[in-house]
């Protein structure tokens, strides 16, 4: 093109404020089955592959539904989650195999094993299946999953630990959460639930763990689904920002269960119960002034790790939306020439996206920084820019407290009529 120029021309800049990347706060990833053997003849059985689904009616579609919720603990989910609390997106992945789980070459879902959900790379297809299927979440839907869940499996030691393991890293890039339910089985009373945590390393960075079951109606429910439920729904009401905490948040269940010799009884904790439980870092139940409610901020970490970052579920979660929503919103200046502008463009955007989160009151403040001793030249030149973002998203206010006194100067009020 010639260098010659004779007339009006014009150019473009880039736009110096970079807007945010908009980025869904609680996407659910379960792993579980479904009926799908019950579909019409002819639909696509989906096995151990993830399906993302915004209503009852499209989750009922592909994978069918039954009130088995024992055999088919997606079904539980997608009731408790689109029924209840009208929230949305969940993807699930259907580990149940019409072909593969039989009993009399009939189909048979109390075959799959936690193996299954666990799951791994098939060595036929090399394709991902059960829990590996997480990093196809954002792969093929442009969504970050923020919560796993697997309803009744997550029982089992091995795939809660699993689960909490995918949760750190997912692709490498983003962080989740998983919830989990302790055994009611296993832990009959609250008091065999911390021992129970300790023997079996639950423990974990990632891992939220709720006690024991519940109830509406005739439906029974693992924890874990009302909990992910309340959170989606409380992250809604409050703008699509997820600092509120899901505790003293009301839940759709009129009763707590747990198992004793096979049979199911209710469980009535007293406030003391309820915040032991909360003391061990398990979510639990509680009926209180008002009705039924979900009680505890802790993640599993707690009491071992202090860390308000990590220990609290809501800072915990706040911590973990907003690295992806800078992940996602600065990726498009990966590879961009390392200048002056392009570091200003990217403190000034960030500065502007805390500010707005602290004028809303969504986190008490927050800051930015390049700081030069953070990048020293030999950094520089491998071409890692590295920014350092300051943040306190709200602790709950766990505990109020009042002093009373007795104060006899008001006995004075007698003499004054």
């Amino acid at each position: 093109m010639s260098q010659y120029k004779h007339g009006v021309y014009t150019k473009e800049m880039p736009t110096s404020i970079v807007p945010p990347r908009i980025v869904a706060t609680n996407t659910v990833f379960a792993v579980g089955t479904a009926p799908v053997h019950e579909l019409d003849e002819g639909k696509k059985r989906y096995v151990n592959e993830p399906r993302m689904y915004n209503s009852y009616d499209e989750f009922v579609e592909e994978m069918g539904y039954s009130d088995d919720w024992i055999n088919y603990t997606l079904c539980e989910l997608a009731e408790c989650h689109f029924s209840k609390f009208g929230a949305a997106p969940i993807v699930c992945v259907n580990v149940f195999d019409p072909e593969k789980h039989k009993t009399n070459d009939e189909p048979d879902a109390s075959k799959v094993t936690t193996a299954d959900i666990i799951g791994g790379i098939d060595e036929n297809t090399l394709e991902p299946t059960g829990l590996e299927c997480i990093d196809l979440v954002f792969t093929k839907f442009g969504l970050v999953p923020f919560a796993i869940v697997a309803p009744k499996f997550s029982t089992d030691i091995a795939v809660a630990q699993t689960m909490a393991a995918k949760s750190q890293k997912i692709l490498g890039l983003f962080t989740a959460m998983a919830y989990a339910d302790i055994d009611t089985k296993k832990c009959r009373k609250y008091a065999d639930i911390s021992e129970y945590k300790q023997n079996n390393g639950l423990n974990l960075a990632g891992l939220t763990l709720c006690w024991p079951k519940v109830a509406l109606g005739d439906k029974v429910y693992h924890l874990s689904t009302q909990l992910v439920g309340r959170i989606s729904a409380e992250d809604d009401a409050a703008g699509g920002t997820p600092q509120v905490s899901p505790s003293n948040k009301t839940g759709y269940f009129d009763r707590s269960i747990t198992v004793i010799d096979g049979v199911e009884k209710e469980v009535w904790l007293t406030l003391e119960n309820a915040n032991y439980l909360n003391s061990q870092g398990v979510v639990t139940t509680l009926n209180f002034d008002g009705g039924w409610r979900i009680w505890g901020n802790r993640t599993a970490v707690y009491p071992g790790i202090t860390d308000p970052k990590d220990s609290y579920l809501c800072c915990r979660r706040f911590f973990n939306w907003y690295m992806a929503r800078f992940i996602l919103t600065y990726f498009q200046k990966v590879d961009a020439p390392m200048t002056k502008r392009l570091i200003k463009t990217i403190v000034g955007s960030a500065q502007l996206d805390l500010d707005g989160f602290t004028s809303r009151e969504v986190i008490l403040g927050g800051r930015i920084s390049f700081l030069e001793d953070e990048n020293p030249v030999t950094d520089l030149l491998n071409g890692l820019l590295r920014f350092h973002i300051y943040i306190m998203p709200p602790i709950p206010a766990e505990s109020i407290e009042g002093t009373f006194e007795l104060d006899p100067e008001y006995l004075k009020e007698l003499f004054s009529a």
